[in-house]
């Protein structure tokens, strides 16, 4: 029965060195970050444009690890800033140069994708000579709250260009380039990347020519948002030679841009996402590898995103599925600080129970050692008597105290260390 006490106690005892645990797992996971969300929501770009190709192409690599992505159509880069920038949004398609990251220093880049050229398609027979054409032609400009409106207004306006009085169609999409085909508008100006079905479907029109950038360079001296990019002849289509000439453009950068709310995991893997869809370079740089960059942002560059271009896959998700790599770094955050504090707990613990044990044996000799010299300075008859009888009790009382075997050696020890100072005592009273 005793034993089955004295382990009873020995687990109450452990069960404190428990508590403190559980206490340190509460108090460390107060500073864990939560679980990244399994949706997200995408602003991406209207119907025919490359955006909304990419984000397709984004969603079924995310739904690999778990992760569904809600695409939202759009008008283009402006309504996309707004969306992400009013939370309507996780994540945002748009062109570089259409804010200033003073403007919103909630926002963040995840990655730079491709060169998106400003494209100025004409009508057959059309020759564009001089600035004021411009006004005695009709336009398509780009449709509101697309990237395409804000750099085209801003090049004209490099041009001193009154657009207010521009003859300008609000025509947009395919309905833009069956209207530019036939006659109907004389200019078409877009953004767009160079595998745009819209874009292609121009190039591809022998009706239709298109413009050379004459002054590229002024204008990304003007513009750091901007960079000269070249079409060389014939790379469309070589057996038509299309272009039939080396066409000089200018680009802006599209790129992948969220609010610093994504959680860091997410950010991290959209990072690798737009790796796998975008390193491979276009018809417009030979450079393999040049895409996804940390270049060309309007915003700062995600600390998760710039590790990912610096250091590449995190080593979990190298051997383990996306979420499972999650859980395994949450809980790495977890346990190294619970570790710190288990280390010195589990060494204390077996030696501040060993004190305890002993210390229920140790305490009795304070009480003999204070007997046996009251009685030793009044050797009476009576008080060698009360002293026997107090020993008797203490020995009754040391019967009782619960130990475990380990330490039985010291509680034997006492008794007989109480026998031997009965029977010094007894001899003196004989």
């Amino acid at each position: 029965m005793k034993r089955k006490r004295s382990g009873k106690e020995l687990l109450r005892f452990y069960s404190y060195g428990l508590f403190a645990v559980l206490l340190g797992f509460a108090v460390t996971f107060q500073f864990i970050e939560p679980a990244p969300p399994s949706k997200l929501i995408l602003a991406a770009g209207s119907k025919g444009g490359a955006y909304l190709e990419f984000a397709r192409e984004y969603q079924t690599l995310l739904a690999q690890d778990g992760i569904s992505l809600k695409i939202l159509e759009t008008a283009g880069s402006q309504e996309n800033l707004s969306l992400l920038a009013n939370g309507k949004a996780d994540i945002a398609l748009m062109q570089s140069g259409i804010a200033e990251a003073k403007d919103y220093p909630e926002l963040l880049g995840i990655g730079s994708l491709y060169f998106e050229p400003l494209w100025i398609f004409m009508r057959k027979g059309f020759t564009f000579e001089r600035i004021s054409q411009l006004y005695e032609n009709k336009l398509i400009l780009g449709a509101e709250g697309s990237g395409t409106r804000k750099v085209v207004l801003q090049i004209l306006q490099d041009n001193s260009v009154d657009c207010n009085i521009l003859k300008e169609s609000k025509l947009t999409g395919m309905p833009a380039v069956e209207a530019l085909s036939m006659g109907q508008v004389d200019m078409l100006f877009i953004v767009g990347a160079v595998s745009s079905p819209m874009i292609k479907t121009l190039l591809n029109n022998r009706s239709i020519t298109l413009a050379n950038f004459t002054r590229a360079d002024a204008y990304t001296r003007l513009h750091n948002f901007l960079s000269k990019v070249e079409l060389p002849q014939g790379v469309i289509n070589l057996k038509d030679n299309i272009p039939d000439q080396k066409i000089t453009l200018v680009a802006p950068a599209a790129t992948l841009v969220t609010s610093e709310k994504l959680h860091p995991a997410l950010a991290g893997l959209l990072a690798q996402v737009i790796n796998q869809v975008h390193n491979c370079g276009s018809l417009l740089n030979n450079r393999r590898h040049q895409f996804p960059s940390a270049d060309y942002l309007d915003f700062p560059l995600s600390d998760d995103a710039r590790r990912f271009y610096k250091r590449g896959v995190p080593l979990l998700q190298r051997y383990l599925p996306f979420w499972a790599a999650i859980q395994l770094d949450r809980l790495k955050l977890l346990i190294l600080p619970l570790l710190a504090l288990l280390l010195p707990l589990f060494k204390i613990l077996p030696l501040t129970y060993r004190w305890r044990m002993r210390a229920r044996v140790y305490r009795w000799y304070d009480t003999l050692q204070v007997h046996d010299s009251e009685v030793r300075q009044s050797l009476t008859k009576e008080g060698i008597k009360n002293f026997i009888e107090e020993l008797n009790k203490i020995e009754e009382d040391v019967r009782q105290i619960n130990i475990p075997l380990a330490y039985a050696a010291e509680l034997y020890g006492l008794r007989v260390h109480i026998d031997l100072l009965r029977r010094q005592i007894s001899e003196i009273k004989n």
